[in-house]
């Protein structure tokens, strides 16, 4: 069996149908954007972590592909979708003709990246965890009037600028994040994302680093 690149997994008709699907049934839901726009990003994202904390390319490739396609499971149900992603990720990149041994590594990190149910269980795991719950950003909300936005979308309307920094010497992994408190109180950004928060500090701790949150430079963690 060949190795299996991103570029492939990209290209790859069946995956990009039902990662659009998942995210527009999401949409219909009233969930922020979980479309290529974040499952890419969190894949750059987690590659980026491990190359620069000293894992290998290797390790970081199948980040990418993991990341891509680790809110696949949504097309079915947003309940439990880590877990329906990864036997719908297992049944593809076998057919694709992927290494057991890679398919093992990323569908166990897309297994175990919502925070109700997973757990850093590997570097890559933990790398997907920190990319995926640090994507606060305001481009996510989709709900464009205001007066109907819930907790959710002011959360994440509320923060205008997001940074996700990485000191190998250190090994500290930082979110620094500007919040407009006319939106969203930092207490209200905690209520929705502190498990979250708190699950990326796990992980952090999987590739022997700490994680730290700054918001409105006031260090939190």
């Amino acid at each position: 069996m060949n190795k299996i690149t991103f570029t492939e997994v990209l290209a790859n008709e069946e995956l990009r149908v039902y990662v659009e699907r998942g995210d527009a049934l999401l949409g219909t839901l009233g969930y922020t954007d979980h479309s290529a726009a974040h499952t890419v990003k969190v894949g750059q994202t987690a590659a980026h972590l491990l190359t620069t904390l000293g894992y290998s390319e290797e390790e970081a490739e199948l980040a990418r592909i993991a990341g891509y396609i680790h809110d696949v499971g949504n097309m079915i149900n947003r309940v439990d979708h880590a877990q329906t992603g990864a036997l719908l990720a297992f049944d593809i990149l076998t057919r694709m003709g992927m290494p057991p041994a890679d398919i093992a590594d990323v569908v166990s990190a897309i297994g175990n990246h919502d925070e109700g149910t997973g757990s850093a269980v590997s570097p890559m795991s933990a790398a997907i965890i920190i990319s995926d719950k640090t994507d606060v950003r305001r481009s996510r909300v989709r709900n464009t009037d205001f007066a109907t936005f819930d907790i959710h979308d002011r959360v994440n309307h509320a923060v205008v600028d997001n940074a996700l920094t990485v000191n190998a010497e250190n090994r500290e992994i930082l979110l620094t994040l500007t919040i407009d408190t006319s939106i969203c109180s930092v207490i209200d950004y905690f209520e929705i994302f502190l498990a979250r928060m708190l699950m990326c500090r796990r992980a952090a701790d999987t590739l022997a680093s700490v994680f730290g949150l700054v918001v409105n430079g006031t260090r939190i963690m």
